[in-house]
C-alpha cells in the first residue's frame, strides 16, 4: 500500500464484468480530473496464446489436465509483484496489452492472441487501476492483494459468470460452445484454489443474481439483462458507510446483512459511482498530503 501513488485493483473471473467495472472508475477518474495508469491482468500472462496452447497439452501429457490462465504457473505473478512495488514507490512501472481479437488487433497492431510491446506509464499519474484475474491473490510465494490500497471484488453467481463467458467468447472470439466449456472445466480447480479466495481480501464485492433461471447456462440463448438481476454489495468493513444515504439513493435497494446492500441490476452503476467515488477521492486527498 502506497500514500503518496495509491493502487486501485478489481479482479473477477474470466467474463465476471470486470471490464464494465473498469468503465465505471474511467467515469470516475475523468469527472474528478484523476490521471491513473493501468494494468490489464491479461497482460501478465506467461505465454501467447499458441504457446499457450502448446503448454496446455504438454501439462496434459504428464497427468495435468487443469493447466489455466486462472493458476500462479501460467502468469507472470513476480513480474507483477515487482511493477507494483515500483508504482508504490516511485509511480513509474511498466506494461503492455494481450490482445484478445480482431477488433483489438486493428487497435494495438500486434496480431491476435500475441502482446504489444512493453511501455512505460505516462508521467504523473495520481494512481495506478489494476483489472484482471489476481488484484487480490495471495499465497505462500506471492502477495499480489498487498499492494492494493483499495480491492473490488466482481462476482456474478457461477451459472450467470459461464453464461457471461460462453456468450462473449463465441461472439468476439469465434470459439464453440464445446471449446468455451472445455476450458471452463479445464480452469475449475484453479477457480476453487486461485479465484475463489481472493474474494475474501477485498474489501467491497458486486455480485450479480439474476432473477430468471439460469440453471443450464451451456444452453441459455441470452444473457440475463440488467433489469433481470439484483446486484449484493458485500462490504468487508462497513464501519463508516453510510448505509440511510445509499438506501435513500437507490430505489428499491434494501439491505440483506449489516454488511451487504442489495440494489436493482439496472442500478449497478450508480451504486458504484455512490460507494467509491468518496473512496477514491480519500485516495487522492491522502496522496496530496503525503506530497
Amino acid at each position: 500500500m502506497s500514500e503518496r501513488f495509491p493502487i486501485i485493483a478489481t479482479t473477477g473471473s474470466s467474463g465476471s464484468g470486470t471490464t464494465s467495472v473498469k468503465n465505471t472508475f474511467e467515469q470516475i477518474f475523468r469527472r474528478e480530473g484523476i490521471r491513473a495508469a493501468f494494468i490489464e491482468g491479461d497482460a501478465f500472462h506467461r505465454y501467447d496464446r499458441v504457446e499457450m496452447k502448446a503448454k496446455v497439452a504438454e501439462e496434459a501429457a504428464r497427468g495435468n489436465q487443469h493447466f489455466s490462465h486462472f493458476g500462479p504457473d501460467a502468469n507472470m505473478l513476480e513480474e507483477l509483484d515487482a511493477i507494483l512495488t515500483e508504482f508504490g514507490a516511485t509511480g513509474g512501472g511498466r506494461t503492455r496489452q494481450y490482445v484478445h481479437n480482431h477488433q483489438e488487433q486493428l487497435l494495438f497492431g500486434a496480431p491476435a492472441g500475441t502482446f504489444t510491446p512493453w511501455e512505460e506509464f505516462p508521467p504523473g499519474c495520481d494512481l495506478l487501476f489494476y483489472e484482471g484475474l489476481h488484484g487480490a491473490y495471495r499465497s505462500d510465494a506471492h502477495d499480489i492483494a498487498r499492494h492494493a490500497d483499495m480491492k473490488i471484488g466482481v462476482v456474478p453467481v457461477i451459472n450467470l459468470e459461464w453464461i457471461q463467458k460462453i456468450h462473449r467468447d463465441k461472439e468476439t472470439r469465434g470459439y464453440s460452445t464445446e471449446a468455451v466449456t472445455d476450458v471452463i472445466l479445464r480452469r475449475l480447480p484453479d477457480y476453487v484454489h486461485h479465484i475463489c479466495p481472493q474474494f475474501t481480501e477485498t474489501d467491497v464485492n458486486f455480485q450479480r443474481v439474476p432473477t430468471v433461471d439460469t440453471s443450464n447456462p451451456f444452453v441459455a440463448r441470452w444473457i440475463p439483462t440488467a433489469d433481470e438481476s439484483m446486484v449484493v454489495i458485500r462490504f468487508r468493513d462497513p464501519r463508516g458507510i453510510d448505509f440511510p444515504y445509499l438506501l435513500s439513493m437507490i430505489p428499491d435497494s434494501f439491505m440483506s446483512r449489516a454488511n451487504s446492500i442489495v440494489v436493482p441490476g439496472g442500478k449497478m452503476e450508480l451504486a458504484m459511482q455512490l460507494i467509491l467515488t468518496p473512496k477514491i477521492l480519500r485516495l487522492i486527498d491522502r496522496k496530496r498530503r503525503a506530497m
